[in-house]
């Protein structure tokens, strides 16, 4: 597998290989079939990564094709182009809009011309294959499968996926996270990320307001509260006979520890993006707000600064050096950086332990950054002093150089 462009599918293969286990046997057949396509996939995508920046621009221009049930995309028939018409299907329809509406959050939020920031046209592919149950992007277009009616549905029906699987993208135009080991649990982290702010960005949502979870229209539609995963709570997205208990961890103290292997899902990266999850969702909290604003500021810019085999402890330090030149270098927001990287057991380079815990996290009664007995005042006082401690150590080393 290509370690810089994957195929990058919402469904875990840890759940499908539970699946495989179901005593149902049209279960098992879809679950088996999924894998043996996405295998596929894969080897036909390694031999396409060469071309992948060959996408044309177009200002990022929506076209939705229906395959059919058919596996062979060449064959896919045009279903709705970006001026034209709405669709008798409503698979169709739904791609289109969700495709339109992370293009525009992108736009507005963050100031970037579609996926690759040149206007890259957005292709997306409905009906792929019999049962497929999973969506993916081949890092040219998303595709997307009918479920199996039973453990998944349409993969169209969920905004946060569609994002999710688009911001693959973005990651391969920017960081170029490798997608395996820590890299790829920060990889799926930021598409997670990105799945959720959008679904917030529609709703118009605030970080109190949104529920963090990921994929939840579209996962076992028999089932009611359950999700893929949960931002806020890694862990508790769902415990069911059929699939087991969500496997995600919340701490790097609890940090999965798989091979570098399809099986072990390349390392984990499923399971681990949980503490990065984790901890993006406690600086949304408690900045407050709307978490597109300062939080996914904070996130957007430090992918960009971010390099293709960054671990937590790099893409930490990062983002809370991007806070600080976001909001200031004592500012609440880069102190609650800190603190939620403590939360989840990444301790940022350079700040000593203990400097920010959980308790120092405030909220005032209008969902913003607040004060909670002089905790936050203290934690940015420190960060003060350890920042001019910084300041004068600098100077010394470049007096010294000049005396050289």
């Amino acid at each position: 597998m290509s370690r810089t462009h994957p195929i990058n599918c919402i469904i875990p293969p840890y759940i499908l290989d539970k699946l495989l286990e179901s005593e149902d046997g049209d279960v098992r057949k879809a679950a088996l079939d999924t894998l043996l396509t996405t295998a596929r996939l894969r080897g036909e995508r390694s031999v396409r990564a060469a071309f992948s920046g060959a996408a044309a621009p177009g200002n990022g221009r929506r076209t939705i094709f229906d395959c059919r049930q058919s596996e062979f995309l060449p064959s896919a028939e045009l279903a709705r182009p970006e001026d034209g018409p709405a669709s008798e299907d409503a698979s169709v329809n739904r791609a289109f809009d969700a495709l339109g509406l992370t293009r525009d959050f992108f736009k507005e939020a963050f100031q970037r011309n579609s996926v690759d920031d040149r206007g890259m046209r957005l292709d997306g592919y409905v009906h792929y294959s019999i049962k497929y149950a999973n969506a993916f992007w081949d890092g040219r277009q998303m595709v997307f499968g009918d479920g199996d009616g039973q453990d998944f549905t349409d993969l169209t029906k969920s905004l946060d996926v569609i994002a999710h699987e688009l911001g693959h993208g973005v990651t391969e135009f920017t960081s170029g996270f490798e997608y395996h080991k820590q890299a790829g649990a920060l990889n799926e982290s930021m598409s997670d990320v990105f799945g959720s702010l959008v679904k917030q960005w529609s709703l118009k949502e605030t970080a109190d307001e949104a529920d963090w979870l990921i994929g939840a229209d579209v996962w076992t539609p028999l089932i009611g509260g359950d999700a893929l995963r949960s931002m806020k709570d890694p862990g508790s997205a769902y415990d069911n006979p059929l699939t087991g208990k969500d496997p995600q961890p919340d701490r790097m103290s609890e940090f999965v520890h798989l091979p570098d292997t399809r099986r072990g899902d390349w390392g984990g990266v499923h399971y681990n993006s949980g503490i990065p999850n984790k901890a993006f969702y406690l600086v949304a909290k408690h900045i407050g707000g709307f978490s597109w604003e300062a939080a996914g500021s904070i996130w957007y810019e430090s992918l960009k600064a971010s390099g293709a085999e960054d671990t937590f402890q790099d893409f930490a330090d990062t983002t809370f050096r991007k806070a600080g030149e976001l909001f200031g270098a004592d500012s609440p927001e880069q102190s609650i950086v800190l603190a939620a990287w403590q939360e989840v057991e990444v301790q940022i380079t350079g700040v000593p332990t203990g400097i920010a815990r959980a308790r120092s996290f405030a909220v005032d009664g209008n969902g913003g950054v607040g004060r909670e007995d002089g905790g936050m005042e203290a934690l940015s006082r420190q960060i003060g002093q350890l920042s001019n401690k910084v300041t004068v150590l600098a100077k010394d080393l470049a007096g010294m150089k000049g005396t050289r």
